[in-house]
């Protein structure tokens, strides 16, 4: 069973914590991971490209020219792709690119992902993140205590002043347990849990 140091908001270690070794410490499967990722990428694209076709574009309804005798190559339509202003051949039309994965793959390859953190040491357990008030700087002493650096914050509750507090960080994301992502896991530099969120992941997951 992995066993990990559980830290305060001062960067000071206050125990430890056993970890689910179901959930943190499962065979890594790289191929579903990389699928997740892949699939998270593509379910964000917005697929709203678009060109006008030769049948779309404006004008081109008349012959430019007799078809013999002008020394010129015959053509139909001055909104052919060739012309300027013509239209564009195979042009792209607005499409979805999502796509899905089963429950069962989603659930290895987050389990992968988180096992893979752990097993590089990148995966830190803070004991509780609490804040009176909502204050950046007091967010990034917290994150510079623990030394996570380009960290993904997995927090239990919506807690308004911690997610505000972080919100403007370029290095720091903060995500509830809920929409725990493969991509953001692997994205992030380190992995900052609460305990609290520890046990909710190995109730939904174990």
């Amino acid at each position: 069973m992995a066993q990990v140091s559980v830290y305060n908001m001062e960067g000071k270690e206050v125990g430890k914590l056993d970890l689910n070794d179901s959930i943190f410490g499962v065979e890594i499967n790289e191929h579903l991971v990389h699928l997740a990722v892949v699939q998270h990428l593509a379910n964000m694209r917005q697929g709203t490209q678009k060109a006008k076709t030769r049948a779309e574009v404006s004008g081109g309804g008349r012959k430019p020219w007799r078809q013999k005798g002008t020394g010129h190559a015959r053509q139909g339509s001055t909104r052919s792709p060739q012309w300027t202003h013509g239209g564009v051949v195979f042009a792209p039309v607005p499409r979805d690119y999502s796509f899905k994965l089963n429950k069962k793959e989603k659930r290895i390859a987050l389990k992968s992902a988180l096992t893979s953190k752990v097993a590089d040491g990148s995966l830190k357990v803070i004991e509780e993140l609490k804040f009176d008030e909502i204050k950046t700087k007091k967010f990034a002493e917290v994150m510079n205590n623990l030394e996570a650096k380009n960290a993904l914050v997995i927090i239990n509750e919506n807690d308004k002043n911690v997610v505000l507090s972080a919100r403007n960080l370029a290095d720091a994301k903060t995500i509830l347990t809920g929409n725990m992502n493969v991509y953001d896991i692997m994205k992030a530099g380190t992995v900052v849990l609460t305990k609290d969120a520890v046990s909710t992941i190995e109730e939904v997951y174990a």
